[in-house]
């Protein structure tokens, strides 16, 4: 799979705009505040219906202006397609997938896929679980439309639950007499869920060493641990049934608990990933390079189990990465995904400079020049 070209109209600083990509490495250089991050945002945005920046959509739209367009041609193992998205104040979008109007944006979940890379992504070994669960979630919901679905419900429910135990002191007799229906449903969304970050991650934990090697010449071994709050094995986790049922004796017996802190205090909001290198926690000791390493292997591991469910890569979206990166690292994302399309913004002159091969985009006040 590979992005042909995107056609933008009033999209941030972007008033009209027309970019051809080739299937290799494209790197949009330019000073800051030009339109690079602009861009691959609106690209982005076609692949997942979401930003990756602001979650307003008046933002998106150019000042001034009604509403944003964005046309998205792309090659998938079959033939071309195009995704068109219009974006307007009131949070409003048409969505159009090759011509055709889609009612829901699960229709288009899927159809261009991509992973994307940026500066917040960096922390992903020394941030707090809540960033590890967004990677997870991210990754899997972009391939499994029934993750998605579990997701949304599971949170659906625990903001119910939650609500139900802050008012359980004013009204005990509701909280008794609903909040086992609660639980029961939020011990089997969070079962399903459970199973598929576990298969996610052991499908993944082969590609992160292999990765994250070929970066560090091989001297350290990652491991990548699923974490659940049910105080199950790890394998366990695999057991839909025995995990829901622990769940919901979790739940039910902790009532006094959670009403004294206000929250749900046992299910998959609580999950985390226990990463280590030869045996020690990532977070703690390992160098900052060490960090970025496996954040970038954890992203890479991504498009290649994509790769496995769908015939070919996701395009990789790198955004203001390389400023962070060694000259290693950098030389790693510039010059060894030849197999893969690769759209890179970077504001370091020297990135243009050492790419072998491939496509240079010069970018200033929202235009985009070949050079």
């Amino acid at each position: 799979m590979y992005c042909k070209s995107i056609s933008v109209r009033d999209f941030r600083n972007i008033e009209n705009a027309e970019v051809t990509f080739c299937e290799g490495v494209n790197v949009l250089a330019g000073e800051n505040a030009q339109g690079k991050t602009n861009l691959l945002e609106a690209i982005f945005y076609a692949s997942v219906g979401r930003s990756f920046r602001s979650a307003y959509t008046s933002q998106m739209i150019r000042f001034g202006c009604e509403s944003a367009d964005i046309s998205l041609n792309f090659r998938d193992s079959k033939r071309d397609q195009n995704i068109h998205v219009r974006i307007f104040h009131d949070k409003q979008r048409l969505v159009e997938k090759n011509g055709v109007r889609a009612e829901k944006l699960s229709d288009i979940m899927g159809s261009f896929r991509s992973v994307l890379f940026c500066p917040e992504h960096l922390s992903l070994i020394k941030d707090g679980p809540s960033e590890r669960r967004a990677y997870l979630d991210m990754a899997i919901s972009r391939m499994y439309p029934m993750y998605i679905h579990s997701l949304q419900k599971y949170n659906h429910i625990l903001k119910q639950r939650n609500a139900l135990i802050k008012n359980a002191v004013a009204d005990r007799e509701t909280f008794n007499s609903t909040v086992e229906l609660w639980s029961m449903q939020l011990a089997h969304e969070a079962a399903v869920i459970s199973d598929m970050r576990l298969r996610f991650i052991r499908r993944a934990e082969v590609y992160i060493s292999r990765f994250f090697s070929e970066m560090t010449d091989g001297g350290e071994q990652p491991k990548v641990i699923y974490h659940g709050n049910a105080g199950l094995c790890e394998d366990d986790y695999l057991d839909r049934k025995k995990t829901e049922e622990r769940y919901l004796e979790l739940l039910m017996s902790s009532h006094e608990r959670e009403i004294y802190t206000g929250a749900t205090l046992f299910g998959t909001h609580k999950d985390d990933l226990d990463i280590s290198l030869n045996g020690k926690s990532a977070r703690i000791y390992a160098s900052q390079g060490q960090q970025r390493s496996l954040a970038l292997s954890m992203k890479l591991a991504e498009g290649e189990i994509c790769r496995e469910e769908f015939g070919d890569y996701p395009v990789f979206l790198f955004d203001d990465v390389l400023s962070e990166l060694d000259v290693r690292r950098r030389d790693y994302l510039i010059n060894r995904m030849k197999d893969k399309q690769v759209i890179i913004t970077t504001c370091e002159p020297d990135a243009l400079s050492a790419l072998i091969d491939g496509v240079k985009i010069k970018v200033s006040g929202g235009k985009y020049q070949s050079i």
